[in-house]
């Protein structure tokens, strides 16, 4: 049959402990100059005794520029972990920060849509009001702004078009027939531009059709 599993604990016999801890200690003092010198690294070894004898053992680096570059590490450590837990913090609060903000404009849209308007307020619900027709006044403003510009466009291709026509009126004698001809093209042209001028005048508001004919 195989060993059982040893459980370690103190020994209660102060003899025995004593020539246990010499015997551990050698070979532990060895095991750190083997590793040491095999592997080529620094190793620093700190033993109290139960009576508060110190037994050390340091690589050819002193102990004190181990003990230093230790705590040099350990500094480092830490405050690359504080950093850390900072900044994991900090994106935590911003990312809470955006998900209201998400949130808070989602809502506003279903307002804007009508929708979840039975929980305001009067006051709540004038201020949309007030809002929705600012938009609607932009809104229209805008689409006048266009109708203008494409009444404007056609009037100056109206006026390039009987101009046209009106050179190619000088046009000598027997190249009539010819020059009507083609003229049918350009007065059709015309015609078209101008129904679509009036249609345009029928849906702009009387004051731009006014600054238009001035």
């Amino acid at each position: 049959m195989g060993r059982g599993r040893v459980t370690l604990k103190r020994i209660e016999n102060k003899i025995n402990r004593q020539v246990t801890f010499s015997k551990r200690r050698s070979g532990l003092l060895k095991k750190a100059h083997e590793i040491s010198v095999l592997c080529d690294a620094d190793v620093a070894l700190i033993i109290f005794s139960t009576k508060g004898k110190l037994c050390e053992y340091a690589t050819d680096s002193s102990m004190e520029k181990i003990l230093e570059r230790y705590e040099r590490y350990s500094y480092a450590e830490m405050q690359l972990t504080a950093t850390h837990n900072e900044s994991q913090g900090n994106w935590t609060m911003e990312h809470a920060k955006l998900k209201a903000r998400i949130e808070l404009l989602q809502k506003k849209q279903r307002h804007f849509m009508g929708e979840e308007v039975d929980s305001l307020s009067l006051k709540e619900l004038q201020n949309l009001e007030q809002q929705l027709d600012t938009s609607l006044k932009r809104i229209r403003l805008r689409k006048n702004q266009l109708m203008l510009e494409s009444i404007t466009d056609l009037q100056k291709k109206i006026k390039e078009k009987e101009r046209e026509l009106a050179q190619q009126n000088h046009v000598n004698m027997p190249l009539f027939q010819l020059g009507m001809l083609n003229n049918r093209d350009a007065y059709g042209e015309v015609e078209e531009y101008t129904r679509q001028a009036q249609l345009l005048s029928t849906v702009m508001p009387p004051w731009i059709v006014r600054h238009m004919t001035e």
